[in-house]
């Protein structure tokens, strides 16, 4: 059974919902500001909290604006789009802060997060869901908390040239008379269209991923898809055959074009292959990564170690500043991509080992004797405490850590000060404008005793 109230929003979750309270219990209603007082239906009700769904606004919060996506209702890919953009960054700012107190039991400076002059049109990579049926194909993105694809006809967010292919790769599917994938009977073909744009050179790649070991009528959508789109210089695919809500399964070739696209980010010119790991926002990676170079403070005479290196974006970054730079990451073709990398920029001082962290360095540790900086950039689930202990038991002097949660963040934070190290002060950059989501990087140093 329903019932409506009267709530004050008065902050935001992690899931950039709004938080308010109906008698003593905790309310979560999305698409609300706070500031914003809301009538509000309970649609669930938990022991330690519920769920509310927006039904009217009594008094409007000064920060709520008009959403500037026409999906914004129906769509789960931004969760601010009623948010003016400062207000956006504020409450981001106050969402790290929160995060290092309550998790981290930290008092750390957090400084204002770095947004966007234009926070639009920023994202360089979409993965994109197909469903349907053959004739009637819908591409977009899920709608929250469900599987319904919300047919994507424009995207503020995407690089214009990508929305324009996706369009395409919809149109030219439903034109063929070809099935997407159907997820409940698992049957079907096209299951997603993995589109990335290099915003220095407008070009794109596109990854069908597909159920079946072949595209049906391939050469026909690659002309096709050649003729609607330029730009598109790069067709590879993917075979997921799996019952699974993973994107990608084990095997993708290119079927047609080149091997790479090509990102510029400051003086270095990195090559992302299909399934490169590469920061989302081009235009907000050179941010951090200046910020990432100024926190490493290095001389030219340091040895760097790059965890979780990924294709070596972080390391080739600082490698003109460092006497040597070794990366290391678990994924054979993110080390093989780095490697390759290096040598499109001609940087001799790198060089990138395949292994996880935790096996390779005490090898590296020994080898070296002296680690001077090290840079970590791990997955949302922050660092392995073995990783930080053989960073702590090798006396490295700087660590630059470079993280996408805030809360795994603060986790490490107490963990590394338990062994030695003070932060400095924390530097979100809003990497995800219109998103709650917030990357930081923070120098952590050693307390000399």
């Amino acid at each position: 059974m329903t019932r409506k109230n009267e709530v004050e929003i008065t902050g935001l979750n992690h899931a950039g919902e709004g938080v308010g309270r109906i008698d003593n219990a905790v309310v979560f209603v999305p698409q609300t500001v706070p500031g914003d007082i809301a009538e509000v239906e309970i649609v669930t009700q938990k022991k330690n909290f519920l769920r509310g769904k927006l039904v009217s606004l009594e008094r409007p919060s000064p920060d709520r604006i008009d959403a500037p996506c026409p999906h914004a209702d129906a769509c789960g890919g931004c969760q601010f789009q009623y948010m003016d953009y400062q207000a956006q960054l504020e409450w981001k700012k106050v969402q790290v802060e929160e995060a290092m107190r309550r998790i981290g039991g930290l008092e750390v400076e957090v400084a204002p997060v770095l947004g966007m002059t234009a926070p639009i049109n920023y994202r360089g990579k979409a993965q994109l869901p197909l469903g349907g049926s053959p004739g009637q194909v819908v591409m977009g993105f899920f709608r929250p908390g469900t599987h319904d694809i919300v047919d994507m006809k424009e995207c503020m967010v995407q690089h214009p040239l990508m929305v324009k292919l996706a369009l395409s790769v919809r149109q030219i599917i439903e034109d063929l008379g070809l099935p997407p994938y159907d997820e409940v009977r698992h049957r079907g073909v096209f299951r997603h269209a993995v589109i990335r744009a290099s915003f220095s050179e407008e070009k794109l790649m596109l990854v069908l991923v597909t159920r079946t070991e072949s595209i049906p009528l391939q050469d026909e959508i690659v002309t096709r898809l050649r003729e609607a789109v330029p730009e598109l210089v790069s067709i590879a695919h993917n075979v997921n055959p799996k019952v699974t809500n993973v994107i990608f399964g084990p095997t993708t070739r290119i079927i047609w074009g080149e091997r790479y696209i090509y990102e510029q980010i400051g003086d270095l010119r990195y090559a992302i292959s299909p399934r490169s790991f590469f920061q989302v926002n081009p235009l907000q990676t050179r941010v951090l990564y200046d910020k990432v170079q100024e926190l490493a403070g290095l001389k030219g005479t340091e040895t760097v170690l790059d965890l979780y290196c990924g294709t070596g974006t972080i390391g080739l970054y600082l490698a003109r500043n460092a006497k040597q730079v070794i990366g290391v990451e678990t994924i054979a073709d993110a080390v093989a991509d780095a490697q390759y990398n290096a040598e499109l920029n001609n940087v001799s001082s790198a060089q990138f080992i395949q292994g996880a962290a935790e096996d390779v360095l005490p090898q590296l540790v020994q080898r070296l004797g002296n680690i001077d900086v090290a840079v970590v950039d791990p997955p949302r689930k922050g660092c392995d405490e073995v990783v930080l202990d053989l960073l702590a038991e090798a006396d490295v002097k700087r660590i630059v850590y470079v993280s996408c949660n805030p809360a795994t963040l603060a986790r490490d934070l107490a963990y590394l000060r338990e062994r030695g190290y003070t932060a400095g002060t924390l530097q979100p950059v809003d990497m995800f404008p219109w998103t709650s989501h917030v990357e930081c990087v923070v120098l952590m140093s050693r307390v000399d005793t």
